[in-house]
């Protein structure tokens, strides 16, 4: 008789252990973390407090990613405050990285309008075609050239579209050392509110 033979019948069969309620607090099995032996009531709770242990684990992790969470929503608040609160509309092309780079701690950033800095035909229909922000760990076309001398050390990038409408009015790239800082699985939610923010200051400037 094979394991998932006794297993399905007890499964299927719970008077099973009322019947052998005696025999089975007899029964002995070895301990999963040393050599000695255990009851069957005693490697119950042992499974049960390694259940509990992981809901534990499980139920911090979901705690700090909400304060995460709560603090990235923040600080984006306080970035859409300063922005619009700008007297100076024409620093914000300038404004906007280098607020970008100390609020969130991201090495580099480069920001570039059509207006005034028209791209190449391969970026600007990348920009056009792309909806939402992409992140990858290498550079689109030509803009790894953007960040200067640094480009050639990045090897992660977020990509963000500015539109006005259907059309786009610039790119905004964000980029590390860290391949791991932006990557293609990674969510791009608070990447999309920045995206749009951005491109509704720069679009009601006068």
């Amino acid at each position: 008789m094979r394991d998932e033979d006794v297993a399905a019948y007890l499964q299927n069969n719970p008077q099973f252990f009322e019947n052998y309620a005696e025999m089975l607090s007899g029964v002995v099995i070895p301990h999963p973390y040393g050599g000695r032996t255990i009851s069957l009531s005693e490697r119950q709770l042992l499974t049960l407090r390694e259940k509990n242990r992981m809901l534990e684990k499980k139920l911090f992790e979901l705690v700090e990613n909400a304060k995460d969470n709560d603090e990235l929503q923040a600080k984006v608040h306080q970035f859409t405050l300063t922005l619009f609160a700008s007297r100076d509309r024409e620093a914000l092309p300038e404004v906007i990285p280098r607020d970008l780079c100390e609020r969130f701690a991201i090495p580099h950033a480069v920001l570039r309008l059509w207006e005034q800095s028209p791209p190449s035909a391969e970026v600007l229909t990348f920009a056009d075609q792309t909806s939402q922000p992409v992140c990858v760990h290498r550079a689109v076309y030509d803009t790894q050239s953007w960040f200067g001398e640094a480009g050639e050390h990045l090897r992660s990038f977020a990509y963000l579209p500015l539109r006005d409408g259907e059309q786009s009015i610039g790119l905004l790239i964000l980029a590390s050392e860290d391949v791991q800082r932006f990557y293609p699985e990674m969510g791009t939610l608070f990447l999309q509110r920045l995206a749009e923010t951005i491109s509704s200051a720069l679009g009601s400037q006068p």
